[in-house]
């Protein structure tokens, strides 16, 4: 139970969510925007979060797409990672959502919350991270589009009030070769010590990482399809240029999780040379 009370507000338009929120600021209030709930809730019930409204998002009709048109794949940032995953338009997307908790609480977490909450791992962003990808956001000039690294470098850089309304991925973006590879302590559902997305496009490579840090990573471009160095070569830097990033915590130390990213490294090279 949340041991304290907020109004609750479900807008069936863009516009009124935005309104909504900035009348609540200039009443004094403190609002939030919601989608599932579960890190709201979660964070909420021992009083590590505290606000006097919820704006619902689910009754807005652009934040519940999912459909493949006119060459994109749209995702509204209120469809849950069960609902994704089960789509399976994006099957790296797809692959990488069904490892974030465990399946009950994948129906109710949704894409937006993934990517604006405060989990730092925020494991659903490195297949966007590596896609050609706009985020849809809807500010006080109205509903604007993004590139995704522009709106998000480890953490969502959106202004206060400006909310996700929906992912878009480039259709031929969706089905390139992949490499998933997520590293837990113990459990297979757990917090990573470091998730792995990867894809390659003709001749190229593309990674991004999350559990290293404080924050996902987008690794080289430039060191992973560089033609002169050797694969052990690209891992030294790769792992270099990352180096003042890497945490140690209670899962694993700094030089484990080094040695982690260095075998998923060496995996992702494998398989993708195999692919030519």
């Amino acid at each position: 139970m949340i041991p304290f009370d907020f109004d609750y507000y479900k807008p069936d338009s863009l516009e009124e969510a935005l309104g909504c929120y900035h009348d609540l600021l200039l009443n004094n209030k403190k609002p939030l925007y919601y989608g599932g709930g579960t890190e709201i809730i979660s964070m909420a019930r021992v009083n590590s979060i505290n606000f006097d409204a919820v704006i619902d998002l689910k009754g807005i009709p652009q934040c519940n797409q999912l459909e493949l048109s006119d060459g994109k794949l749209r995702i509204g940032a209120a469809q849950t990672l069960t609902n994704i995953a089960e789509h399976n338009a994006y099957p790296l997307l797809s692959k990488s959502i069904k490892r974030i908790a465990d399946h009950t609480i994948q129906g109710k977490i949704t894409i937006g919350g993934n990517l604006a909450g405060t989990i730092k791992y925020r494991e659903a962003a490195l297949p966007f991270m590596i896609s050609d990808c706009t985020l849809q956001v809807m500010t006080q000039g109205g509903l604007v589009s993004l590139p995704f690294l522009q709106a998000f470098d480890g953490k969502l850089k959106l202004k206060k009030g400006e909310f996700i309304v929906s992912i878009m991925i480039e259709e031929d973006n969706l089905y390139l070769p992949y490499n998933h590879v997520k590293r837990t302590r113990m459990e297979k559902i757990d917090y990573p010590l470091i998730t792995m997305a990867a894809v390659k496009y003709k001749k190229a490579a593309k990674a991004a990482i999350t559990g290293y840090g404080n924050n996902p990573i987008l690794l080289s471009e430039r060191i992973i399809n560089h033609k002169l160095y050797s694969t052990d070569q690209k891992i030294k830097k790769i792992i270099n240029s990352v180096h003042n990033d890497c945490k140690g915590d209670l899962s694993g130390s700094r030089e484990y999780r080094e040695f982690v990213l260095e075998n998923i490294l060496q995996e992702m090279f494998m398989n993708f040379e195999k692919i030519g």
